[in-house]
């Protein structure tokens, strides 16, 4: 559960549910680049590290403080994408984001700063949704992504450390 702590900061202890990484980018590829070569990999646990990103994720290097290090997507959005659209086995590596949660409410820690296991984030934005979720899941999910913040969050890592699944039943 999130809380709100008196120096205005906010303090959690979520379930991670699910970690997911991807070495390359699959979709937004260079011109007669061929797609799909990296996909996304399901993991226990993961390194990170202040001000750069996941050991071992895409977007590791791109330039410090970039605002996309980590995105966090509710397992509810997932299981209500899941119904709206009849994909009951839809499985969580294809949103393409990091950390899939329980028991956080994200639209509120955009430009807060929150902690999950020790490791410190701050909220910068929306993951919006792409084009890419009509085409992996099926026509109209961007649109229904866009809709109640259900495309997740994106932070950055305020400090290094480890993050691991915390709930026994993970996600296919």
């Amino acid at each position: 559960m999130v809380q709100s702590r008196s120096d205005g900061e906010v303090a959690c202890e979520p379930s991670v549910i699910d970690i997911v990484v991807s070495p390359g980018h699959d979709y937004w590829v260079q011109k007669d680049e061929p797609a799909m070569q990296h996909g996304a990999r399901v993991v226990r646990r993961a390194e990170l590290v202040a001000g750069r990103g996941i050991l071992g994720d895409r977007y590791f290097g791109k330039p410090a403080n970039h605002k996309g290090q980590i995105t966090f997507i509710t397992l509810d959005a997932i299981e209500q994408i899941r119904r709206r659209f009849d994909l009951p086995d839809l499985p969580v590596a294809v949103f393409r984001r990091n950390v899939i949660v329980s028991g956080m409410h994200l639209p509120e820690l955009v430009g807060t700063r929150f902690c999950i296991q020790g490791v410190e984030f701050e909220g910068v934005q929306e993951c919006k949704p792409c084009r890419w979720m009509d085409r992996v899941i099926a026509d109209g999910a961007q649109e229904f992504m866009k809709a109640e913040f259900r495309g997740g969050l994106r932070a950055r890592i305020l400090n290094d450390g480890v993050i691991e699944c915390t709930a026994d039943v993970h996600e296919p």
